[in-house]
C-alpha cells in the first residue's frame, strides 16, 4: 500500500511539472503582463524629457502554449489608418487558448500623429518615427519612444511584422518588401514568412551593409538583431477600406499559422510580382498636382504620369516617368510643393 501511495504522488508530481512546462510563461511589455492563456493591455510609458512625455498601447496576448514571440506594430506614421485599425482587429480577435507562444501588439506609435492628422511625422518634435531607430534615452520625444520600443518590443521578440499603408498624401497599392541581407538563414526565413503573408507584390529590399544608428527603420533595426521581419503596406489616402484592413488581418494570421502559433493550412503566394529598385519621381514646380495614372499602372521611360499647374489653372510642367516600370505609389492629393514626392516607381525584377 506504501509503495502504491508513493508511487501516486510521484505521478502526480510529475504531471504537475509537465503542466508547467507546457504552460507559456508570463510576458511582460511595459505595464502589461499576461499569463499564459490570456491577454493584457497597458502602456510602454516615455518620461517627459526635452518635450511631452507619451504613452504607447501595447497588447499581449500569452498563448496557453510555449512557442514563438511574434510582435507586430503599426502607427509609426499615425495617419496610416488601414495598418492601425488591423492591429486593433487582430488584438481582439486572437484567441490566447488558440495560440502558441505570444503575441506583442504595438497597434498605435505615433500618437500625435494620430490625435492632430498630421503625415508622416511626428508633430511634437517634427520627426519621422519609423526612420530614428534606435533612437536615444535621452533624446526628443521620437527617440526616447524609439528607444522604449526597441528594448521593450524588438529585442524581446522572436520575429517581427511591421504594417503600414498609404499616408494621407498616398494612393498605393498593397504590397510587402523582402529585406535582403545576405545572412543565408535569416533570409531565408523571412522570405518564408513573405511568401506566407500573401501579398501578390513585392518589394526586394537589399541592405547595404549595417544601418546607420539613428537613421533607420524598425525593420532595418530588427534585422540587424537577427531577427525575421515582414514588411507590409494595404490602404491608400488616409482610408480604412474593409478589404485592405483585412488583407493585413489575413496576412499577420498566415504568417502565425507558418510559424506553427496558430493551426491550419498555409498557401504562400505562389507567383508575387516581384519589383527591384524603387525611384522617386519629384515636381519641378509647386501647385496644383493632377495624377494621370494609377498604382499598378506599368508604366514606359518618358511617359507622363501627371502634371502640375499653377494656382490659376496654367500648366507650369509635366511630370515624367524617369524610367519603365510599375507605379507603386502616386500622390493622392492635389497639394505639391517644388520638389515634392510625385510618385514612386518600382522597376519589374525577374523571379526569385
Amino acid at each position: 500500500m506504501k509503495s502504491d501511495m508513493t508511487t501516486s504522488i510521484r505521478v502526480i508530481a510529475f504531471l504537475v511539472v509537465l503542466s508547467s512546462t507546457l504552460r507559456a510563461a508570463d510576458v511582460t511589455v511595459g505595464t502589461a503582463t499576461a499569463h499564459s492563456g490570456q491577454r493584457a493591455t497597458g502602456y510602454i510609458q516615455v518620461p517627459a524629457g526635452v518635450d511631452a512625455a507619451t504613452n504607447i498601447p501595447v497588447i499581449i496576448i500569452n498563448g496557453a502554449k510555449p512557442g514563438p514571440k511574434l510582435a507586430l506594430v503599426a502607427g509609426s506614421h499615425g495617419t496610416e489608418y488601414a495598418s492601425i485599425i488591423a492591429l486593433e482587429k487582430l488584438g481582439s480577435s486572437v484567441s490566447p487558448a488558440e495560440l502558441s507562444g505570444a503575441l506583442i501588439i504595438v497597434p498605435l506609435v505615433n500618437l500625435a500623429s494620430f490625435a492632430q492628422k498630421v503625415p508622416h511625422v511626428n508633430p511634437i518634435d517634427g520627426k519621422n518615427m519609423n526612420r530614428m531607430f534606435p533612437g536615444k534615452a535621452d533624446g526628443t520625444q521620437t527617440e526616447r519612444a524609439l528607444w522604449a520600443i526597441g528594448r521593450e518590443v524588438v529585442e524581446r521578440c522572436d520575429y517581427l511584422i511591421d504594417l503600414h499603408g498609404g499616408d494621407l498624401d498616398e494612393n498605393l497599392r498593397r504590397y510587402t518588401y523582402l529585406p535582403v541581407t545576405g545572412k543565408a538563414q535569416l533570409d531565408a526565413t523571412t522570405r518564408g514568412m513573405v511568401m506566407a503573408f500573401g501579398l501578390d507584390h513585392i518589394i526586394i529590399q537589399r541592405q547595404r551593409g549595417a544601418s546607420v544608428p539613428g537613421a533607420t527603420s524598425i525593420s532595418a533595426f530588427a534585422e540587424d538583431l537577427g531577427k525575421p521581419t515582414v514588411i507590409a503596406e494595404a490602404g491608400h489616402a488616409g482610408t480604412t477600406n474593409a478589404e485592405d484592413v483585412d488583407a493585413l488581418v489575413r496576412g499577420s494570421e498566415n504568417v502565425m499559422r507558418h510559424l506553427k502559433m496558430l493551426s491550419g493550412e498555409v498557401h504562400p503566394i505562389e507567383h508575387p510580382v516581384w519589383i527591384g529598385q524603387i525611384t522617386t519621381v519629384h515636381s519641378e514646380q509647386e501647385g496644383i498636382f493632377y495624377p494621370l495614372v494609377v498604382p499598378e499602372a506599368y508604366v514606359q521611360q518618358g511617359m507622363t504620369i501627371g502634371y502640375t499647374t499653377d494656382y490659376f489653372g496654367d500648366k507650369v510642367t509635366d511630370v515624367i516617368a524617369p524610367i519603365t516600370g510599375i507605379v507603386v505609389y502616386i500622390c493622392s492629393v492635389p497639394s505639391m510643393a517644388k520638389g515634392g514626392t510625385a510618385a514612386y516607381i518600382g522597376e519589374i525584377a525577374s523571379a526569385r
